[in-house]
């Protein structure tokens, strides 16, 4: 006879599915991130593009199966612990499907697919800011390490019951622990690669803008939309209240992080730049992720406010600095994760600013560290930067062989200036 359908198991399956669900808003960021990160750059390297944003979300389900969870997630015996591993592979005791796991939130491989999602986000991260002119091999190389050892090991401090977590630190969904470790290693990665051949040269770089603004505004409203699980799925429960609050606030911080952006850069530029409006809104969304649960729907506003302008000032500062990253992934993810996480000090009296800064700091020490000797270790080896030739003709031509638009035509020697070589 079939289990009697009880109050407690009828939530504990509306919990899972709702973690389900959340689970694939989450997955459907990466059609995002592919989309901003193709719109935002050349088309000569489209394909590329793609190509790098599939295998990363595949590296990052696989790795973290394989390492990542059990070394995010090791278990009570490594509670206020630097690291902790539970062995390699995933769990595959039937306990884990009931009810009894997780105080009947979800099942274990809810669990698992939900937190794999998040960390395929963190590499997805860094493809924007090296794009166009990283070794496609290399890069994947880098973001299968770091996607299994670098982000479960600092979300382990927090999230898995570590050191950082008996502070006190608040990052309810990651503005550290998330954007900020993608956000470290992409400030490393587009530092160590330097910038695109005729950046920063003096003459215009209107050769190097985005070639399909439309595909980046599309890229963007999916992942606003993604963010609602992301946000609301880190609840851990499809507790009405909980959620609710969370997606009011996500919205708010978003919106507003795109008015301030868009005003702040038409005064600027004396002109509406709708680029700069797309990462007004990943800014805002990035820089109420931490305290998305905890702050009041004026405090979402003010968040949202502080991320459109700081997003806005970062690009400038990285021009200034002649750091190239051509999606803005540095101001978006690291700044405004930075941000956010620093906002939970300042919004909450039941938390400390100063332990948000511990725990910024200790990300940065960790992440800085080991992705700038990752990607060290791959320019000597491998070698980290495609040929001059290479990136003038596009990485789709000659690290893949094809195009995306094929009704272009191709491109000759003397249109990149290298007839005389």
């Amino acid at each position: 006879m079939d289990e009697a359908i009880t109050p407690e198991l009828a939530l504990f399956w509306i919990n899972n599915t709702w973690m389900l669900i959340a689970s694939f808003m989450v997955f459907l960021m990466h059609l995002g991130f592919a989309a901003l990160e193709a719109g935002m750059t050349q088309s000569k390297n489209t394909v590329n593009i793609l190509f790098k944003n599939i295998c990363i979300l595949s590296i990052g389900l696989l790795t973290y199966a394989l390492v990542g969870f059990n070394l995010m997630y090791p278990g009570e015996a490594y509670a206020g612990a630097f690291w902790g591993f539970a062995g390699f592979g995933i769990n595959t005791d039937p306990s884990g499907l009931t009810i009894a796991y997780a105080d009947g939130a979800y099942t274990y491989w809810t669990d698992f697919i939900f937190q794999a999602m998040f960390a395929a986000t963190a590499a997805t991260i860094v493809s924007g800011a090296v794009a166009e002119r990283v070794r496609l091999s290399s890069f994947l190389l880098f973001a299968a390490v770091y996607v299994a050892i670098a982000y479960p090991m600092v979300g382990m401090w927090h999230w898995g019951g570590g050191w950082l977590a008996e502070t006190g630190f608040h990052d309810f969904a990651g503005s550290t622990i998330v954007h900020s470790v993608g956000g470290w290693a992409a400030l490393t990665g587009a530092w160590v690669l330097g910038p695109r051949i005729s950046k920063y040269d003096g003459r215009s770089d209107q050769d190097l803008r985005g070639h399909n603004l439309p595909l980046a505004a599309i890229g963007v409203l999916l992942l606003w939309f993604g963010w609602y699980g992301f946000n609301g799925g880190s609840v851990l429960s499809a507790d009405p209240a909980a959620v609710s609050l969370v997606v009011v606030t996500t919205s708010l911080a978003a919106a507003m992080g795109v008015l301030s952006a868009a005003m702040v850069s038409w005064w600027v530029h004396q002109k509406p730049n709708l680029s700069m409006a797309l990462n007004g809104a990943l800014a805002g969304l990035v820089g109420i992720t931490a305290s998305a649960d905890i702050v009041t729907p004026m405090a979402a506003i003010i968040i949202g406010l502080v991320s459109g302008i700081l997003v806005i000032g970062a690009v400038h500062a990285m021009d200034h600095m002649r750091i190239d990253d051509p999606v803005g992934a540095v101001p978006v993810h690291l700044v405004c994760g930075i941000w956010g996480t620093l906002a939970v000090g300042l919004v909450s009296v039941e938390h400390s600013i100063m332990v948000q800064m511990l725990g910024i700091a200790a990300t940065g020490a960790f992440c800085v560290p080991v992705s700038l000797t990752l990607f060290t270790l791959l320019d000597r080896t491998l070698g980290m930067r495609v040929d001059e030739e290479h990136e003038l003709y596009g990485l789709d031509y000659h690290e893949h062989g094809m195009e995306a638009y094929g009704a272009f035509p191709l491109r000759t020697d003397e249109h990149f200036g290298l007839a005389a070589k």
